[in-house]
C-alpha cells in the first residue's frame, strides 16, 4: 500500500502505469489506494490561500442554518464596501444559472457596490428584477435605487419591474390607499413567485443613503422601535436580537414585500458587513430573513462570539 500510494501521489504515475510496473490488476491498485487512505497511510490536508476562509464560512452556515456563506477579507482594501460588492458579484456571476426571478431592495449601498461590480453574463440568467421596497425618494438619491434594478437587469438580462411608491408614507391610510392601486398590485403580484431575494440588512440608525433618500424613519419612530427591541431592518421590516418582527404602526406604513412572504423565497441573499450592523446581521440570520451571507472577515467572527 505505501509503495503504490508513494507512485500514485509524490511520483504522479496513473493506476494503468503502477499496474504494468508492478505486474497486478488495476482494480487492485485502485482498492489499495483506497485501503491507504482508510488506515492513515495517505492523509489529505487543504492548505488555503491567504484571504480564503472556508472554515469561517462554514461555521456561519452551522450555527445558522444557511445554505452558504461567503467571507471576504476587506482590510487590505481602500474601499471596504467595494470589496464586499465584489465578493457578491462574484458569487451572482458564479450561481445565476438560468431562470430565475430576483427581487432587489431599495436604498442599499452594499447593493450598489455590488450591481458596480458585476460583469454581463452572455446568455439570459433571470426573467425578471423586481424591487422589493418603495424607490421613491429625494431626486437627487431616488437615481441610486433606479441603478440598483435597471444595472441587475441589464447585465442578466431581465426585465426590470419597478415598484412607483415610497418605500415609507406617513399614515396607515396612505398605506391602504396605494397598496390597493394597479401601479402596485403589478409588482406586489409578483413577489410570492421570485426565486431569489437580494438584500441588504439595515442597523436601527439609519444608513446615510436611506437617510438622504426621504425614505428613513423619524427619530420618535427610531426610539419607539428601540424600546420594543429592534435591532435592525430589511426591507424595512424591522425586527428584534432574535429575529422576530417588531411590529408596530411604523410596519403598517411601508411599501414593500411582507415579512412572512418574504421569509419564503428560497434563496434569500444578504449582502452587509460592518461594526455598526452585527447586531442587525446576527438578527436577521437567526430569524430566517436570508439563508445566504455575504459578509467581512470581522463581521462573521464578531456574530459568532457570543
Amino acid at each position: 500500500m505505501a509503495k503504490i500510494a508513494r507512485m500514485y501521489h509524490e511520483r504522479g504515475m496513473r493506476q494503468a502505469e503502477i499496474a504494468a510496473e508492478l505486474h497486478v490488476s488495476q482494480p487492485r491498485v485502485s482498492r489499495l489506494l483506497k485501503k491507504a487512505a482508510e488506515v492513515g497511510i495517505v492523509r489529505t490536508t487543504v492548505s488555503e490561500p491567504p484571504g480564503v476562509y472556508t472554515e469561517l464560512e462554514q461555521r456561519l452556515e452551522a450555527t445558522y442554518g444557511l445554505s452558504e456563506a461567503v467571507v471576504v477579507d476587506s482590510s487590505g482594501h481602500t474601499d471596504e464596501l467595494r470589496a464586499l460588492g465584489t465578493a457578491a458579484a462574484v458569487y451572482l456571476e458564479t450561481t445565476l444559472t438560468g431562470g430565475e426571478s430576483i427581487g432587489i431592495s431599495s436604498w442599499s449601498a452594499s447593493l450598489l457596490a455590488t450591481v458596480d461590480a458585476l460583469r454581463p453574463f452572455t446568455t439570459r440568467v433571470v426573467t425578471e428584477v423586481v424591487q422589493l421596497v418603495g424607490g421613491i425618494g429625494e431626486p437627487r438619491v431616488q437615481a441610486d435605487a433606479t441603478r440598483l434594478l435597471t444595472q441587475l437587469a441589464a447585465a442578466t438580462g431581465a426585465e426590470s419591474i419597478f415598484l412607483s411608491a415610497p418605500g415609507l408614507l406617513g399614515s396607515v391610510q396612505a398605506r391602504e390607499s396605494l397598496m390597493g392601486d394597479p401601479t402596485v398590485t403589478q409588482v406586489s403580484t409578483r413577489w410570492p413567485n421570485l426565486s431569489m431575494a437580494l438584500v441588504g440588512i439595515g442597523a436601527l440608525e439609519p444608513s446615510p443613503l436611506l437617510r438622504r433618500s426621504g425614505n428613513s424613519i423619524a427619530e420618535a419612530d427610531q426610539e419607539a422601535l428601540r424600546q420594543a427591541g429592534a435591532v435592525g431592518d430589511v426591507c424595512l421590516r424591522f425586527f428584534n436580537e432574535s429575529g422576530e418582527p417588531v411590529t408596530r404602526e411604523l410596519d403598517e406604513r411601508v411599501i414593500g414585500i411582507d415579512p412572512d412572504v418574504l421569509r419564503s423565497i428560497p434563496r434569500r441573499v444578504a449582502v452587509a458587513g460592518g461594526e455598526r450592523k452585527t447586531a442587525a446581521i446576527r438578527g436577521a440570520l437567526r430569524g430566517g430573513w436570508a439563508n445566504v451571507v455575504i459578509t467581512d472577515v470581522n463581521t462573521a467572527r464578531s456574530i459568532l462570539e457570543e
